[in-house]
């Protein structure tokens, strides 16, 4: 594992953004060879995105021989609704670039039958060959896309229903009315993630925080490490 901590919002943005860009760049994709991208939603991200969107406007990157696979969406709320993770992606980052739509995949929660969904995530994933980076976001209790805590490190794509922690996290995205989150939702598993072939988290702390989380991250890769043998890389 190897943890970097930079001292503001913006560099740490920059920080992702070169840092996909270059593993895209290095890949050298192309139409019978895909980069595969794991990618999360929400506020830490964002700043990210943007710089994404900047490079490939200055024609350092094109996402055309790009698949991505979103983490997450939430469980009957509509996907034109502004809070929907779809709507997220689109507004925010893929209109943006050259990606081609039936590349970028995002979990339906409206699917009529979610566990045949998510079973259906999964093999999409499967038949792309695996993701070879799955960028995400950390929470402040160590939540990973909707994972909470506990969550099995060889879970899978599923239905899940959310903390009150989370629910009420998410409030201030709906009018800070609790009865408009959704309750619940699907998420790649934990077991999903570390399928990829590199990882990269990325949270933002307060300095105490920092220092717990290296604790909690240095613990959990060696966990990982001596009980499914593959070590992870975690960027915060």
């Amino acid at each position: 594992m190897r943890l970097v901590i930079l001292d503001d919002y913006d560099l740490a943005s920059e920080w992702a953004a070169k840092y996909i860009r270059n593993r895209i760049v290095q890949f050298k994709p192309s139409a019978d060879r895909f980069f595969t991208l794991g990618l999360p939603t929400g506020s830490t991200p964002y700043g990210c995105y943007q710089k994404l969107i900047e490079y490939y406007r200055h024609g350092d990157i094109s996402f055309k021989y790009v698949k991505t696979f979103n983490m997450d969406e939430y469980v009957g709320l509509p996907r034109a609704h502004p809070e929907s993770y779809h709507s997220y992606m689109w507004n925010n980052f893929f209109k943006h670039i050259d990606i081609d739509p039936a590349n970028a995949h995002i979990l339906d929660g409206n699917a009529q039958n979610l566990e045949e969904e998510c079973q259906a995530y999964e093999q999409k994933i499967a038949e792309a060959g695996g993701i070879e980076l799955f960028v995400g976001g950390i929470g402040p209790d160590g939540h990973i896309a909707f994972n909470e805590p506990g969550s099995s490190l060889v879970s899978r794509t599923r239905v899940k229903t959310l903390a009150k922690d989370t629910i009420v996290a998410n409030a201030r995205f709906f009018g800070n009315d609790l009865s408009k989150v959704p309750t619940m939702a699907l998420t790649v598993g934990v077991g999903t993630v570390m399928d990829a072939k590199e990882v990269r988290l990325k949270g933002l702390f307060c300095p105490v925080y920092t220092l717990y989380m290296q604790n909690i991250c240095t613990n959990f890769t060696s966990y990982v490490c001596k009980g499914l043998k593959k070590s992870q890389h975690g960027e915060f």
